[in-house]
């Protein structure tokens, strides 16, 4: 369904005009590159879950899907991400890592983190941190919040990676008080299909570097660059952890593993690999 089919209430919001597919598919679509197709819908539930299916059926790489608007939108510990009807991003691609040993496929959401913080410097002009493994932090009135998050799921041959980013939400439509806007954070550009470009080029950039260096995320680079923007680091905090156990600790490393290091005192340092992090000593004394 295109813009001119649907009705006319739905593309009220003038601040908020639906995606221009073809211009978006001119500037990213092209030979040799990584993305293959591009597509959006009005409406999804996931496009996580729809890309999944997909993939499940067979599905090239480099695969983009796009939502004007989700409606059961996924993140990490089954939590859900909501958002008014083209109010942000909302996307998912499809990578098939072959030639990269599985066991380091799980640096792709910290991979998509760094190039989603490198992209929306650029295109929107607002400092992007990350909170590992997958969150989008920026600063509004001197305080942290989350901007938006990432969630990679093995399917078929490969990785669906989904975004979400929250880009022109009013203060009245954030669904918690933790939680933020580029907007808010002052961007200076809250063009959607500016945003998507900017994102989408970085995470082909770093996704090919990552590659060439047969996922070696020291060699790419990519570690290092995790590292320098990983708000996180050099914070206490405490880290919720399967099986119901916690963790409390300075954060002082990613591993070469992508894990999360923690001093947890006595000289005792572990690492974590999955788990809830909240930030004890966040920036403008709040919890993130």
């Amino acid at each position: 369904m295109t813009p001119s089919d649907t009705p006319q209430s739905r593309w009220s919001d003038l601040d908020r005009p639906p995606l221009n597919v073809p211009a978006l598919r001119r500037g990213l679509l092209r030979p040799g590159g990584l993305w293959t197709s591009l597509d959006v819908v009005e409406t999804t539930g996931s496009t996580n879950s729809d890309l999944a299916r997909s993939a499940a059926a067979g599905l090239d790489e480099g695969a983009v899907l796009i939502a004007e608007e989700q409606t059961a939108g996924r993140g990490r510990l089954d939590r859900t991400w909501t958002a008014p009807a083209r109010s942000g991003l909302f996307f998912s691609v499809y990578l098939k890592p072959g030639d990269v040993p599985a066991e380091r496929w799980g640096w792709l959401p910290l991979l998509t983190g760094v190039a989603a913080a490198t992209g929306l410097a650029r295109s929107a002009g607002v400092d992007t941190a990350l909170k590992w493994p997958n969150d989008l932090l920026v600063t509004v009135e001197g305080a942290e919040r989350k901007a938006g998050g990432i969630l990679a799921e093995r399917a078929g041959d490969g990785v669906v990676v989904g975004m979400g980013v929250n880009v022109s939400l009013r203060a009245d439509e954030l669904p918690a008080p933790t939680a933020a806007s580029l907007a808010l954070a002052g961007a200076v550009s809250t063009d959607r299909e500016t945003l998507l470009r900017g994102v989408l080029r970085s995470l082909e950039h770093w996704y090919g570097q990552w590659r060439a260096a047969d996922g070696d995320a020291a060699a790419s680079g990519l570690q290092e660059a995790y590292a320098a923007g990983c708000a996180t680091l050099g914070r206490t905090v405490r880290a919720q952890l399967p099986g119901d156990r916690t963790l409390t600790g300075e954060a002082v490393a990613i591993d070469g593993d992508g894990r999360l290091v923690l001093s947890t005192g006595n000289g005792l340092q572990e690492p974590v690999s999955a788990g809830d992090i909240i930030h004890l000593r966040g920036a403008g004394g709040g919890l993130v």
